[in-house]
């Protein structure tokens, strides 16, 4: 009796043991359990200690809810013009609904996997080669666009999707090395002609900027020496102009002394006496100088000719204002 009661006992205890294990879960951060009450959806356990009730709830999936990378296989893909490309991509995607993660595709990785190929093939179908390279953003653009449409009914966010490589055929990549290689020597050869081009225009304008120099430097060494030319025609005008009037006032003040001196007693006798010495040796100069001697035709009218001049003196004097109103007084007288 006492045997069978401590056996009941133990078998109590197992099964309460085995209940408990049955009823409480610990649900990690970041995950989810979908859980099931007689084959129907019941609940989803949050992270934490959760309870359930034993062989009639049944947690039926487990969800990760974390950022997931998935790596899309490599295939070919036909591009516009006709050329095959090896492309291969990766996938980061989030559980954001478990419920529908849980019911809503058989299995969302590969409905993920093969939506991303067949909307890859459908874009490069849609661009030549060289935009390929060139539009890698917008080939994944569209490719996170179909997938993120096509995955709320599965209870999934696509965030992002990146093209890993792109490989062109051998043959391609020889023709674009070429390609690169003589676009690059094109634009050396350009760039070239284009330095050429720019120092024979840099030399032309330095010939003609030294021609208008050199025209500038004549044309004002020319302004320069006539100005030099007519300051100096300017100068011997000048100089002749005083000279000329210089002897004109001697010449004047000359005749005045003589008219002052022919004015006082003994003045005619004295300049009667200076021409007829200056006539004889006028003459006498004249025999110096020469072969041939000049003589008047009459020797005797020297005398003559002296006289005529002091006549002359005399009248001038005469004709002369102080001489005038000196005569006027000494006829009042």
């Amino acid at each position: 009796m006492y045997g069978e009661s401590f056996i009941f006992i133990i078998a109590l205890a197992i099964l309460l043991i085995v209940f408990l294990a049955k009823s409480i879960y610990i649900v990690p951060q970041q995950h989810a359990y979908v859980v099931e009450r007689l084959g129907k959806f019941h609940t989803v356990l949050q992270p934490g200690l959760a309870f359930i009730i034993p062989f009639i709830d049944n947690v039926r999936y487990r969800h990760l809810l974390k950022e997931i990378p998935l790596d899309i296989p490599s295939q070919i893909c036909i591009t516009k013009d006709n050329t095959q490309l090896q492309v291969d991509g990766i996938i980061y995607f989030q559980v954001t609904d478990p419920r529908l993660a849980s019911y809503g595709s058989s299995d969302f990785v590969l409905a993920i996997t093969q939506l991303a190929q067949t909307t890859l093939r459908s874009v490069i179908g849609r661009m030549e080669l060289d935009k390929t390279f060139e539009e890698r953003t917008a080939i994944n653009s569209a490719v996170v666009a179909a997938l993120d449409e096509a995955a709320i009914n599965w209870g999934v966010k696509v965030l992002r999707y990146e093209i890993k490589d792109l490989a062109p055929p051998r043959e391609i990549i020889q023709a674009m090395q070429r390609q690169i290689t003589a676009e690059r020597e094109k634009r050396a050869v350009i760039a070239e002609s284009e330095g050429r081009m720019q120092e024979q225009i840099n030399l032309a304008s330095g010939d003609r900027q030294a021609a208008i120099n050199q025209s500038e430097g004549e044309r004002q060494a020319a302004i320069n020496q006539s100005e030099g030319e007519r300051q100096a025609a300017i100068n011997r005008a000048q100089g002749e102009a005083e000279a000329i009037l210089l002897v004109a006032n001697a010449t004047a003040q000359a005749i005045s002394a003589i008219a002052e001196a022919a004015r006082k007693e003994g003045g005619y006798e004295a300049i009667n006496l200076k021409v007829a010495e200056q006539y004889v040796q006028a003459f006498g100069q004249l025999a110096q100088k020469g072969n041939t001697l000049i003589l008047p035709g009459n020797l005797a009218d020297i005398a003559g000719m002296v006289g005529t001049a002091m006549s002359m003196v005399k009248t001038q004097n005469a004709l002369s204002p102080q001489n005038s109103t000196a005569s006027q007084t000494e006829k009042q007288s």
